[in-house]
């Protein structure tokens, strides 16, 4: 089969009136030009272009075969267009991994605006808090929250957005057992958490002026739900670690109240982990921003033990 670029630099010489304007229309030397378009004729068993001194002018056949070389050269254009129309419009699989609280809250509230903006994209979440290996499991995206990012070469972090932790109880509790003002003071309380290897729990905080402290506690009750955890802080059970956006309704109405504030845990950061930018689909590249944009300021702390493992990570992006 010919070459097809020689039906495009032939189109080109026609076009532009001679071989020095189209080599420096396409960027090639006017004898090589020359060149391809003689072996053009050649293999044709024709001849195009009848050459002067003066000027080059096309056969019969040239004035043809001519139409068809501008043809072509309009279908490749064409198919060129359509590939960057496919591209630009997101469609495909999204496959996203990411810990249950925020699968339940944030992402829950996000995801039917980002489906109605991209109504090509179908997403498939893994709702879990275990490590994931991305590449092994087929996952494009993962959410996490950790308190550091680690560096790596194999994967990409995305820097979504910062939260904290508050330390809660309800005014139930507190008519009961007291308001502690002082770490000490906790000791006396009533306490839940998400674990406690041998009934014991931990949790490394920082205080006024930088100060720190480990608060370690035998939780009366244990859940590995934050909704759940919530739900049992309400009712008088016990005080617990929470994120922010999960207990804002509840302080400002009072079923809920913050404890010793000058104390918490370090901030989690938000994030999202992904194989590699090259070879993003379109679909990927528009959820990540989806994410930036809407998760930019937002409060998304969640306890170290509500989150997936990190594994391996590279490149840090805000």
């Amino acid at each position: 089969m010919q070459d097809l670029n020689d039906m495009l630099y032939f189109a080109e010489v026609v076009e532009r009136g001679g071989f020095a304007a189209a080599g420096r229309a396409l960027g090639i030397p006017k004898s090589r030009l020359s060149r391809r378009v003689s072996d053009l004729e050649a293999q044709l068993g024709v001849r195009l272009l009848q050459r002067t001194t003066r000027k080059l002018s096309l056969t019969e056949v040239g004035e043809a075969y001519l139409r068809h070389c501008q043809a072509m050269r309009e279908s490749a254009q064409a198919a060129a267009d359509t590939v960057a129309h496919v591209q630009a419009e997101p469609r495909g699989t999204i496959r996203v991994v990411c810990p249950v609280t925020i699968a339940q809250t944030l992402l829950g509230e996000m995801m039917p605006v980002f489906m109605a903006r991209y109504p090509l994209v179908r997403v498939e979440i893994q709702v879990s808090n275990r490590v994931v290996n991305l590449v092994e499991e087929g996952v494009d995206v993962a959410l996490r929250v950790r308190a550091k990012l680690d560096d790596s070469g194999s994967m990409v972090i995305k820097r979504l957005s910062e939260g904290d932790l508050l330390l809660v109880a309800s005014p139930t509790q507190l008519a009961r057992q007291g308001t502690p003002h002082t770490l000490e003071e906790l000791s006396r309380m009533d306490s839940i958490a998400m674990s406690a290897a041998d009934g014991r729990a931990s949790l490394r905080l920082v205080g006024p002026g930088g100060q720190e402290a480990v608060w370690q506690h035998s939780p009366r009750y244990v859940a590995d739900d934050l909704l759940t955890l919530k739900l049992a802080a309400q009712g008088g059970v016990g005080i617990c670690w929470l994120p922010d956006y999960m207990c804002q309704d509840e302080l400002r109405s009072g079923r809920l109240v913050h404890l010793l504030p000058e104390w918490a845990p370090e901030r989690g950061v938000m994030h999202a982990v992904f194989p590699s930018r090259r070879g993003l689909t379109p679909a990927v590249r528009r959820f990540l921003d989806f994410l930036g944009e809407t998760l930019q300021g937002a409060t998304t702390a969640v306890p170290a033990s509500e989150t997936e493992g990190l594994g391996s990570a590279a490149s840090v992006a805000s």
